[in-house]
Formats: C-alpha cells, sequence, structure tokens
C-alpha cells in the first residue's frame, strides 16, 4: 500500500462524526470527533493498527480535519494526545485552535 492509496474519508452524525482511512480488509485507522452546538469540533481520539503504525497515517487524518477546518471555517479542540502535539508542532494551525 502506497500513501497515493490512503484516502480520507469523513463521516458525520448529528454530534459526533470520524474521519477514516480504510487499510485492508478488516484495518482501518480513524479520528474521532465531536460537534459543539457552535461548529467547533474536539477531537478525542486518534487510532491505528499497530500493523500500520509509523507510516504517517495519523498525520493523514489529521492534515484532512485541518483543511476541513480552513475550508468550513470551524475550529477544533483538540483533546487527543496525538492530535495536541501535532498542534505544538504547528504553529501555523493556532487560529483554527478554539
Amino acid at each position: 500500500m502506497t500513501d497515493t492509496e490512503l484516502t480520507v474519508t469523513r463521516e458525520d452524525g448529528p454530534t459526533r462524526g470520524r474521519y477514516l482511512i480504510r487499510l485492508a480488509p478488516g484495518f482501518e485507522a480513524e479520528m474521532t470527533f465531536s460537534k459543539s452546538a457552535d461548529g467547533t469540533i474536539t477531537i478525542d481520539h486518534t487510532g491505528v493498527p499497530p500493523e500500520y503504525e509509523g507510516r504517517g497515517i495519523a498525520a493523514k487524518l489529521v492534515n484532512r480535519a485541518i483543511s476541513d477546518a480552513r475550508e468550513q471555517g470551524f475550529k477544533i479542540v483538540p483533546v487527543c494526545s496525538y492530535v495536541v502535539a501535532q498542534f505544538r508542532r504547528h504553529p501555523e494551525w493556532a487560529d483554527l485552535r478554539a
């Protein structure tokens, strides 16, 4: 599997959602979030199967959320430790932090 084969999709429900990458049958990476009434999302979990760790898959999920936030005008509350660390590494995202 190459990086170009990794497609991030977004699933939205009324109060929760997730970004996911289908890796192989039975394997997916996901980043889950909850939605606030003001449009803010709180990212609370990022998970990548151990067999796929270290390939930048979690970063792809976060980057998609950042891209969506820029395009759609919402803010992000990072709660998941991975996303908190990514916000620290990317000061250019500060304007998207709620």
